[in-house]
């Protein structure tokens, strides 16, 4: 991060107003556009410039873009940081420069509303299907209640909430982690969980989109790793469990939430499940197999299907199957 090129950055109206938005909130190029009233190709020329200063950072959700502050990334923080409080100082002291900020702010609120409304949408084209499995096994509030409980005295730290789906386990955690990553493989999803988790602070969340068979992430870049109703739609579960145990600190724990062995052959076919559940002892070859050492599992009766709690420690060293380290790809 070069200095010099940070002032000369900071030196457009234009993209004074993106970095103080993107300090409020992870936006697409197009949101950024719509909010500033500038083409899309104006906007991303001064994106381009925010990011080569180091001042911002790009992640590809499909065919779209975020843009978010680089607040996050390594060895940025204080500067970062730094940029932000004098923006906010700047708002507070001049007139002109706040009531520019202040209408881009009300202008988030259409997007934070067509966010919400998109979600719904989604929400009603697929309440049905999400209804039967509900009726299928113990109410959510209970699971959510033990897995909170199981943590209860436990730190979480950096928390990565793989198969995040609508975001809820991100919700959850959000007020015990110091930082969360929402990582899932389907865009739409992503974009439920987005408008779910835009009240929370960009700072603390970051969505990410790819695969958990191959985690963009370096190695030992999280305390807790959290797979809720995931691992049944993997073909070789120990694929994922390996890769979550790659990316887990030493003495970094990981909670699976599934379901106990079943013969519902038909959520195969009607809801893509490759497992029908798991027994205590596979989960607890699966998590030692990965680097992990698995503690008491926890039941939750209430339905046809049980859903269980299996908690796991990461030994130290590297797990077996551990997969050779990446760089981090900023994909959502």
């Amino acid at each position: 991060m070069v200095i010099e090129g940070i002032f000369k950055a900071l030196a457009d109206p234009t993209r004074l107003r993106i970095a103080r938005l993107l300090g409020t909130m992870e936006l697409a190029v197009g949101e950024l556009a719509q909010v500033l009233g500038q083409s899309q190709p104006r906007v991303s020329r001064h994106v381009g410039i925010l990011c080569d200063a180091g001042l911002a950072e790009r992640r590809r959700e499909g065919s779209w873009v975020f843009l978010r502050s680089a607040s996050g990334s390594d060895g940025a923080d204080a500067v970062v940081a730094a940029v932000e409080r004098l923006l906010a100082i700047a708002e507070e002291g001049n007139a002109e420069f706040g009531q520019l900020c202040q209408a881009d702010r009300r202008k988030l609120a259409a997007i934070r509303e067509a966010r919400e409304e998109a979600a719904e949408s989604y929400f009603a084209r697929h309440a049905s299907e999400w209804d039967e499995l509900r009726a299928l096994h113990s109410p959510d509030a209970q699971v959510e209640q033990a897995l909170v409980s199981a943590f209860a005295d436990a730190s979480l730290g950096c928390v990565l909430d793989i198969g995040t789906g609508t975001g809820r386990m991100a919700e959850l955690f959000a007020g015990k982690a110091e930082r969360i990553v929402a990582f899932d493989k389907n865009l739409e999803m992503l974009r439920v969980a987005r408008a779910k988790l835009q009240h929370l602070p960009a700072s603390q969340i970051e969505l990410v989109q790819g695969d958990f068979g191959e985690l963009p992430f370096d190695a030992g870049q999280f305390d807790t790793i959290v797979l809720h109703q995931v691992l049944h739609f993997a073909q070789d579960p120990a694929l994922p469990l390996a890769e979550a145990a790659r990316v887990t600190r030493a003495g970094g724990q990981i909670a699976i939430v599934d379901f106990a062995n079943h013969d519902r052959e038909d959520l195969r076919t009607r809801h893509q499940h490759a497992r029908l559940g798991f027994s205590d002892r596979q989960m607890r070859d699966l998590l030692r197999g990965a680097g992990f050492t698995a503690k008491e599992p926890i039941a939750l009766d209430g339905g046809e299907l049980t859903v269980k709690i299996w908690i796991g420690k990461r030994r130290e060293g590297l797990p077996p199957k551990s997969i050779t380290p990446r760089s981090k790809e900023h994909a959502a």
